[in-house]
């Protein structure tokens, strides 16, 4: 029996089924775009642990950060005896987040805990209720942060009953026949049959949907959510979890529609891979909540803001907010070259930045999700050399979500690899 096969035995006697694991594969070394297995077996990571390590795995000098601040301490808890590394991270926060107004942060573990603490900041703020999120979205696995989240499987199933006072409309998907009309319109039609918008207290939406298929919201319908939002006096939350950090081709994704979020969730590639989350928002919204009603006896952990002051320098010095656009070009080019061979199985290609997702079909029709194709994919990639994710709404997308620093002769190794894998299934698909 293999190593991996071993500890996946081991694992499955000790670790509830809920937290299942996509790949029986066990890291054992990882650097920059690569990892190797415990059988030594070598793969690309084009998944990047969920768009965490955007500066790559083992980042020299994050590494090294996190190892310093180790050395000093560890843990006092940031609410009883606070340190200068959480001060100096939330100036740099404050200072990337797009738009002119005053801004504050609080911090976090995880990105559930953003969302969650966004929700009851605008609810402070606003004294009201209610809470629209959109369809497909994905906000976190807490309860609050589940009845945002706009897909039942499996993230909701068993799980309820939520909390009341949220409501869901539609993300305007093109492919799909959704248009920003039409949910702008499903807004308003809430506004008459459901809740008074003098009754909502904040708009959550991600500027690209992550585990709903890396579908995007234009510029117009940022800035129309900006504009309804202040005709209504509604915050308007951008979940920038999967988004933010130099992965879309800017610091945070909403900057490229020139408007300004009231607040903003970051987690995911904010500390290259050591737990750290964040809440940015405008000043006099987020002083709403009294002392002591935000934190967390982890939040703020010193590794992690000193980790993440050195990912702060790693985007700049490296230019890998640049690179992105560069990344997402390499994969648009081969993807779009696959689409044109196989239009039968692919529907569409997106690509923002380095976050590119491919979207399989069944004969030309984006009706007909290609679940089996997408499946396949996924499963055969690891002996292809690579590590591949899939998302979707409709469990049909492939998700490249490759670190902002992969060497050109990886990046290139990994396409050639999902290259060949998707030839050969296809044909494989087209036969049947």
């Amino acid at each position: 029996m293999t190593r991996n096969a071993q500890l996946q035995a081991r694992k499955e006697q000790v670790i509830a089924r809920g937290q299942g694991n996509l790949y029986p594969i066990y890291v054992k070394k990882a650097l920059n775009a690569e990892l190797w297995d415990e059988d030594g077996q070598r793969y690309i990571d084009f998944g990047t642990g969920i768009a965490v390590c955007n500066t790559g795995h083992n980042h020299p000098k994050v590494s090294a950060a996190a190892k310093a601040q180790i050395d000093d301490f560890s843990h006092s808890c940031v609410m009883i005896n606070p340190y200068e590394e959480a001060v100096a991270l939330a100036e740099q926060l404050v200072s990337h987040t797009p738009g002119p107004s005053a801004k504050k942060t609080i911090f976090v573990t995880t990105g559930a805990e953003a969302v969650e603490n966004c929700i009851k900041i605008a609810r402070a703020h606003t004294g009201r209720r209610g809470v629209i999120a959109f369809n497909g979205g994905f906000h976190g696995r807490t309860n609050l942060a589940m009845a945002l989240t706009g897909k039942v499987s499996p993230y909701k199933y068993q799980f309820g009953p939520f909390p009341a006072d949220i409501y869901h409309v539609p993300f305007p998907t093109a492919l799909h026949g959704i248009s920003e009309i039409d949910s702008l319109k499903a807004i308003e039609t809430l506004f008459k049959v459901a809740i008074s918008p003098t009754d909502v207290a904040a708009i959550i939406i991600e500027p690209v949907q992550g585990e709903g298929g890396f579908y995007m919201a234009s510029t117009a319908f940022l800035q129309a959510l900006r504009q309804l939002c202040d005709q209504h006096g509604i915050v308007l939350i951008l979940d920038e979890i999967q988004t933010g950090f130099g992965r879309t081709g800017s610091m945070f994704c909403h900057q490229q529609a020139g408007i300004e979020a009231d607040l903003m969730t970051a987690a995911k590639g904010i500390a290259g891979g050591y737990p750290l989350a964040a809440v940015v928002g405008k000043a006099d919204i987020m002083d709403a909540p009294l002392p002591g009603g935000l934190g967390g006896t982890y939040g703020g952990s010193p590794v992690g803001c000193a980790a993440a002051l050195a990912v702060l320098d790693v985007l700049e010095e490296e230019r890998l907010i640049e690179r992105a656009n560069w990344i997402g070009e390499q994969f648009k080019a081969r993807l779009h070259a696959l689409q044109g061979e196989f239009p039968q199985l692919v529907g569409e290609v997106r690509v923002k930045g380095a976050m590119v997702a491919l979207e399989l079909v069944k004969n030309g029709d984006a009706h007909q999700p290609n679940i089996d194709l997408t499946k396949a994919l996924v499963a055969n990639a690891p002996a292809h050399g690579l590590i591949l994710l899939s998302c979707g709404f409709y469990a049909n997308v492939i998700r490249f979500l490759p670190a902002l620093t992969i060497p050109e002769a990886h990046l290139q190794e990994g396409l050639d690899a999902f290259d060949k894998l998707f030839r050969e299934l296809a044909v494989a698909a087209l036969a049947a």
